[in-house]
């Protein structure tokens, strides 16, 4: 005969024996999508277009961006799947346990990626069976911690869900740390595969915790009730419009694995005396964590406490504007970067300190707040909800990096031979507005021809001699917007120019539509190739004897017969062309991370309001036995 499970609370003081089961799964399973999700922009830039047998096209940050948001939205997206599932038919133990095996096999997926097939598809197939597994468990996951508690012990939630939270960010400390130094290294089939095995193991430590949960069970018709009924309807209401201003919040804050990666890129990364890798800076977020949780429990709540008391709605309120400061910080790095600079990573290190102080009294207060206002049957339904603003924070990054892009005429045009010719502006062909592609052997655009080509090449030829003359600086953006203005373009308008960091400027025509960042801009970029064999990573350092001579983007290099590192820098300096037309970036720069503080910056003063009106209501498990053993007393006292 099977063993049952327990299916409420045990009635204690203490902590519930399944807890510590639920913090080593939860430490195993954040290394694993943490680990994955901090070198997932820097592997699409600069990784996935050397995955094939021949050199691919490099994809840009900003498409990494959108793809990289895309990705986060649909994690967070499915968990309403997987809190149904559980709310309604299965139980949230049952709900994990399945979802959790498909969850490796996305794992799986991306560290197969390169071995058989287009690495692409790969990678589309195991980032969305990762989004399905991840997000299915998630609100059955933090749901499932609340169950464990009873009428006696529910006064530790908060320190659960506070310790809850660390181990999520202990097990991200560590692979933020591990899988960059993985990727340098092994390349990126150790660093999809080692998450893929510490999922696996997050897998067997929840199952080995089965007989010390608390396992509630589906609510079927009562959730369906619950959830229909006026209560229901004004708790899941009344959430949402807290939920709306905390997805800005998460619009913002998961741009520390995206923009600010990219960012780091461009930024000196030596600290501390030690040399970082631009995805590493990301571990500061989870150790920050691991010392503001108890040090705004014990420390910061209370001193605020005594003088303007704290409630969850204010706590949210007030990391809202702290987020905005975090922004802020980046984006003066990036004003910098944007004038050619190389500003220190220490903009982006206190960036993070803001970051990490508004994910404490949003992020952690919102998702507790989330428990104790949700109904009885609708624990898991909630939590869902609260990661749907999740997701939808992140579609909002993602589709505002889909808006700022032009789109590109010339994209679709594939070779049929070793020319192919675009139509232009006016879409016929045999016109002096047609666009001429040329290809090698293996179908690769080796060149772009457009009307106008001769002043551009001209106009570059002028400014790579100053460049050079000037040891290898761009021209400033004054001296730029100069030197370009004094040429015309073929239908009378001043060229134009940016410079987008020491290493990378434009200067481009608005084309024959006379109009800027529209599909029909045409020029170049000029890239500086500057390059240094670099300082081993803190990691690399740590663990010298541990990795071969080489990193794995040079092996791959000489596979494909391209120069390695230190080939690259024996060269010495040079100045390269990037032809197009169109493809361009319609907010860049500093000003796109501006728009995002002043987008959080509305958000949080409109919170105020929202918090001002809110009217808390709390619901618990075990207050339906204290109402059932209530009406059993009145129904023996009338017995009487």
């Amino acid at each position: 005969m099977n063993r049952p499970y327990a299916s409420t609370a045990i009635q204690t003081t203490g902590m519930p024996p399944g807890i510590p089961y639920i913090i080593g799964n939860e430490a195993a399973e954040r290394f694993s999508f943490y680990g994955m999700r901090t070198i997932l922009t820097v592997f699409m830039v600069n990784y996935l277009w050397l995955m094939g047998n021949s050199v691919g096209e490099r994809m840009s940050d900003t498409e990494a961006t959108e793809h990289f948001h895309q990705f986060v939205s649909l994690v967070y997206l499915t968990p309403i799947v997987g809190a149904l599932l559980a709310d309604l038919f299965f139980g949230k133990y049952r709900v994990i346990m399945a979802l959790s095996i498909v969850y490796c096999l996305g794992h799986g997926a991306l560290a197969l990626m390169g071995l058989a097939g287009e690495a692409g598809t790969w990678l589309v197939a195991g980032l969305w069976l990762i989004a399905i597994g991840s997000g299915g468990i998630k609100p059955c996951v933090s749901a499932h911690v609340g169950d464990q508690f009873g009428r006696l012990n529910r006064d530790l939630i908060p320190r659960i869900f506070n310790w809850f939270y660390w181990s999520i960010n202990l097990g991200a400390f560590v692979s933020t740390l591990l899988t960059p130094w993985l990727l340098e290294w092994y390349g990126p089939h150790w660093a999809f595969g080692v998450p893929g095995f510490l999922m696996a193991l997050a897998t067997l430590v929840f199952w080995m915790g089965r007989w010390k949960f608390v396992h509630i069970p589906a609510r079927g018709g009562s959730f369906i009730r619950e959830l229909a009924s006026g209560p229901g309807l004004k708790a899941i209401a009344k959430l949402c419009t807290i939920y709306l201003f905390v997805a800005i919040f998460w619009a913002l804050f998961d741009q520390s694995g995206s923009s600010w990666v990219l960012q780091a890129e461009n930024m000196d990364l030596n600290f501390l005396g030690v040399e970082w890798l631009p995805s590493q800076i990301q571990a500061l977020n989870p150790i920050l964590i691991l010392t503001f949780i108890p040090l705004f429990s014990y420390v910061v709540y209370p001193l605020i406490d005594r003088f303007f008391p704290l409630t969850p709605l204010r706590k949210i309120a007030i990391g809202l504007f702290i987020m905005v400061i975090s922004f802020v910080l980046v984006a003066i790095a990036q004003m910098k970067i944007d004038a050619g600079e190389t500003p220190s990573i220490s903009w982006q290190l206190v960036g993070y300190i803001a970051l990490t102080a508004a994910e404490v009294m949003v992020a952690i207060v919102s998702l507790e707040f989330s428990y104790t206002q949700a109904p009885r049957a609708m624990k898991s339904v909630i939590m869902s909800l609260w990661l749907i603003g999740v997701s939808f924070g992140n579609q909002v990054t993602a589709q505002i990096n889909r808006v700022i892009q032009v789109e590109n005429p010339i994209a679709g045009v594939s070779a049929t031979g070793s020319e192919a010719s675009h139509g232009g502006f006016d879409g016929r062909v045999g016109t002096d507005d047609d666009i001429l592609l040329t290809f090698d052997a293996e179908g690769k655009r080796t060149d772009l021809r457009f009307r106008g080509r001769e002043q551009l090449d001209e106009l570059l030829g002028r400014v790579s001699l100053q460049i050079e003359a000037n040891q290898f600086t761009a021209p400033s953006r004054s001296e730029g917007k100069e030197i370009a203005a004094a040429v015309l373009d073929p239908w009378g308008n001043p060229y134009h120019y940016r410079l987008i960091n020491r290493n990378r400027l434009r200067i481009w025509s608005s084309g024959p539509d006379e109009k800027l960042t529209t599909p029909w801009d045409q020029g170049a970029i000029l890239v500086i190739d500057r390059p240094v064999v670099r300082e081993p990573s803190a990691m690399a350092r740590f663990f010298d004897h541990f990795h071969p001579e080489q990193t794995w983007l040079d092996q791959r290099r000489q596979k494909l017969g391209l120069p390695t590192e230190a080939e690259a820098a024996a060269r010495g300096p040079a100045i390269s062309r990037e032809y197009f037309v169109g493809g361009q970036i319609k907010l860049e720069g500093a000003a796109y991370f501006w728009f995002f503080s002043g987008l959080m910056l509305v958000a949080a003063f409109l919170f105020l309001i929202v918090a001002k009106l809110y009217r808390p209501v709390e619901y618990f498990h075990d207050e339906e036995e204290d109402e059932a053993q209530e009406a059993e007393a009145v129904e023996e006292a009338a017995g009487r």
